[in-house]
């Protein structure tokens, strides 16, 4: 069934896009990417650090949440505060993640703006 699936899915895939891709880069598509992956794990290591808590084990570090929130990830981390109800009592955290939110979306504007990527050779 789900070789059926992925069948069905490749005809709509072009694969030479995909190839270019691997090739040759495309920043802006990395870029995403990244932007996706150090949000998923601000929101994953939130809720691993709320299971520490409860069973009393060590714990992520506060200094981890806000590097990953000035690496463009304080929206999945903000996600994470409010999905988990952890950390919401810091004052730390409730005000400076959406600090540091803002901070992101001045960084990523500016990075489109200007095309900021265009500058970086691989």
């Amino acid at each position: 069934m789900c070789l059926n699936f992925l069948f069905k899915i490749t005809k709509y895939i072009d694969l030479n896009y995909i190839y270019n891709i691997i090739i040759y880069g495309d920043l802006m598509l990395y870029f995403i990417l990244y932007v996706i992956f150090i949000n998923l794990l601000g929101f994953i290591l939130m809720k691993l650090d709320k299971y520490y808590a409860i069973k009393k084990q060590y714990r992520i570090s506060e200094k981890t949440f806000f590097i990953i929130a000035l690496l463009l990830g304080s929206i999945g981390v903000y996600a994470g505060i409010y999905t988990f109800r952890h950390k919401t009592k810091h004052l730390s955290f409730t005000v400076m993640i959406p600090v540091l939110f803002i901070l992101n979306i001045i960084s990523v504007y500016y990075i489109f703006k200007y095309n900021l990527l265009s500058y970086i050779n691989i």
